[in-house]
């Protein structure tokens, strides 16, 4: 309770100067408070249902902090209308709500002598002037609760392919193996998605699968020019592994593995689905990859 508050409590009681004097309150201040009681009343109320649609956008998807809450909040309304996210955090902070921040540094590449070797086109500039243009790609382990045959912890990998035009998953793949097949799935499954990736550049990291003859087999038959950051470095591939550290942080939360592949499978696919379609990017101004893309093209068809 303030001091202000105990004074207007206590007015009736005993006299104001008295409790200001005992409180080391100035009555002007007190009065200039209290004046000003209807204002916070009104802005308590308006607070209340701010709350209820902060919880409600939270609700769907507890991985949302403050700057993607405020962009659902804001989507489609006037301008009169949007909400400050200063205000949202506020209100977030006083009621105990925050996106989930649990970061797990877990290193997926092991550097293996190349087959190939090919040079850095992208010096971790992950941007791209259109889309199609420049991708990049990974393999994260997905750890699995339950032993494979041999009696040791069994894991399913998830390949990617990633636009860095939009952030957009183009293409992916998963299998409970690391061989060649997984990453070739994955650019195919890219190929279908933009229709041909004749002359774009894929960006990677010097594992095995990579430096590997089919893949460079494979990628030749796309039109793919191939990029590969220095050994061992992850920054040189920061935005795939990006990728990976929020689909594993925003899908496990604080568990260590899932409990079998089925439910591996069924969660990565909602997770990877709900990536492109509904989840806010920070780097596409808090829209979607997809939305991003389309706002993109219509404002080129609006230009031309």
């Amino acid at each position: 309770m303030s001091r202000f508050q105990f004074v207007a409590d206590n007015s009736a009681t005993y006299p104001v100067k008295w409790l200001c004097d005992l409180l080391e309150v100035v009555r002007s201040s007190y009065y200039a408070w209290r004046k000003a009681a209807p204002g916070r009343e009104r802005r308590a109320a308006t607070d209340d249902a701010l709350l209820k649609e902060i919880t409600a956008v939270h609700d769907e998807d507890t991985s949302y902090g403050a700057p993607r809450i405020t962009a659902d909040l804001n989507d489609g309304k006037p301008a009169g209308e949007r909400v400050n996210h200063k205000r949202v955090e506020r209100v977030m902070r006083e009621h105990g709500i925050a996106g989930y921040r649990k970061r797990r540094r877990v290193k997926t590449t092991v550097p293996e002598p190349a087959e190939q070797k090919y040079p850095d086109q992208v010096k971790r500039d992950f941007t791209a002037p259109a889309p199609n243009k420049v991708y990049v790609g990974d393999i994260t382990y997905l750890p699995l609760a339950i032993p494979g045959i041999d009696g040791k912890a069994k894991n399913l990998y998830l390949a990617t392919v990633i636009d860095c035009f939009s952030r957009r998953l183009v293409g992916w793949a998963i299998a409970d193996h690391m061989r060649i097949e997984l990453v070739i799935d994955a650019l195919r499954a890219a190929e279908r998605d933009r229709g041909s990736l004749r002359g774009a550049i894929f960006h990677s990291d010097h594992g095995s699968v990579y430096t590997s003859k089919d893949f460079a087999d494979a990628c030749q038959d796309m039109g793919v020019t191939q990029s590969m950051g220095a050994v061992g470095t992850s920054a040189d591939n920061a935005l795939a592994e990006s990728f990976n550290a929020a689909f594993k942080r925003e899908v496990l939360r604080d568990s260590a593995s899932w409990p079998d592949e089925r439910t591996c499978r069924r969660q990565a696919f909602r997770w990877l689905t709900r990536y492109n379609t509904r989840r806010r990017h920070s780097f596409c101004n808090n829209m979607s990859p997809n939305d991003y893309e389309r706002s993109v093209s219509d404002r080129i068809g609006d230009a031309a």
